[in-house]
């Protein structure tokens, strides 16, 4: 690629810290989108490049989707925002299209606006359901960086001496003995687990774990929280991942996909929640144009079958890529794959990027993480496909 530099680790045209400007806490690749459309996006100079990361899973129904646009564009017009001391009839109908498409018809929902308030909310109702505290997350986890999402993310180098006051208890992933011997302590207000651990390089919760999780969460008065931020949405081929276990938490957290691009996030609860004026609350949360592009994004997926579309072509995806030298293992499920690398092929995400013109995603210890669109098509992946061959070429 023509007149980049090589040195993407390093923040691109940004002042330093102190004076005027951002504030300088991000590693930025020198691209600039200003255009996007389905799987495709456009940077400044015209440059075209395939999204095969949706911006950290974000966009579920592709780029500037007409419908989407077309719900924003006219609910804008009417009203974007009053408070929630009034009525908003759009809450209740995507609350209803929600817990239908979902399987979750006899849940609750609340609205806020990020996957991290989403966690927090979901621990805050734990918390005044059974008056303990405690709170059992997995190792690697990461489930967002406010005060007690961070405080579940097993991450020390995100964590601020502020932070550190809550009760958390990591155990190993799949490992139900380490978390029944928490529980019997009888103090643990919630368990937190990831549909598919993300950040962590794309593991996938066994289901007979997330079985024994279930049944051992209600032996002893636990709440069971799923954080499908980055996995639910329809992103592994059932709506939620937790779903291929066949298994119902008590609490679901909601965010990345379900706008598209617009902040967005809510929580699903179990009917065996008593809701109480003023436990829980937000000023933004559930405002009228994040509800409108959230309807827009249901509507989407149903008439489109997004979500059949994510479990056919990822199972797709990951039979070409299983043909590919120099992987050493592919994780996860539909469209929220990691590619775990061989060491030398480890500037194969750079070489995309820079090269390719491919937009893919990082984890730790050298995996790729896909997270397209669930629109991705067939050619789409082909192409892709054909680029990662040749830079995994020795």
């Amino acid at each position: 690629m023509n007149n980049i530099s090589n040195d993407y680790s390093q923040p691109a045209n940004l002042p330093p810290s102190g004076g005027g400007g951002a504030f300088n806490v991000y590693s930025l690749w020198p691209i600039e989108p200003v255009r996007a459309l389905g799987c495709r996006v456009w940077e400044k100079n015209g440059v075209e490049y395939l999204d095969f990361y949706g911006g950290h899973a974000v966009i579920s129904i592709g780029h500037s989707h007409p419908v989407y646009v077309k719900a924003i564009q006219e609910q804008v017009e009417k009203i974007g925002f009053y408070s929630n001391s009034v009525l908003n009839s759009l809450q209740t109908e995507l609350a209803d299209k929600l817990t239908k498409q979902s399987g979750y018809p006899d849940y609750s929902l609340f609205l806020c606006n990020s996957g991290a308030e989403a966690n927090e909310n979901a621990l805050k109702l734990a918390s005044f359901h059974t008056g303990k505290k405690r709170v059992v997350a997995f190792n690697d986890s990461f489930h967002g960086r406010t005060s007690g999402a961070v405080a579940i993310t097993d991450n020390p180098a995100i964590n601020s001496p502020f932070n550190t006051g809550h009760e958390v208890t990591f155990v190993p992933l799949n490992d139900i003995h380490a978390v029944e011997k928490e529980l019997e302590k009888g103090d643990v207000t919630a368990v937190i687990i990831e549909g598919i651990q993300g950040v962590a390089g794309i593991f996938v919760p066994e289901n007979e774990f997330l079985q024994q999780l279930e049944i051992v969460c209600k032996k002893h008065d636990t709440v069971l929280i799923l954080d499908e931020i980055q996995s639910g949405y329809g992103r592994t081929g059932k709506f939620f991942a937790h779903q291929h276990a066949g298994i119902r938490p008590d609490i679901i957290a909601m965010a990345k996909g379900m706008g598209n691009g617009f902040p967005i996030g809510g929580i699903l609860i179990s009917p065996k929640f008593e809701a109480k004026k003023g436990m829980l609350g937000t000023t933004f949360g559930g405002n009228h144009l994040a509800c409108a592009a959230a309807i827009a994004v249901l509507d989407v997926m149903k008439d489109e079958s997004l979500v059949e579309n994510a479990a056919e072509m990822g199972e797709y995806l990951q039979s070409e890529l299983s043909k590919i030298d120099g992987i050493r293992e592919i994780r996860g499920r539909g469209l929220m794959l990691g590619i775990d690398l061989k060491p030398e092929f480890s500037d194969v995400r750079d070489k995309l990027l820079f090269e390719s013109h491919i937009f893919t995603g990082g984890a730790k210890n050298n995996v790729m993480r896909l997270l397209p669109p669930l629109s991705v098509s067939k050619e789409e992946i082909n192409l892709f496909v054909e680029e990662f061959r040749k830079k995994s070429e020795v």
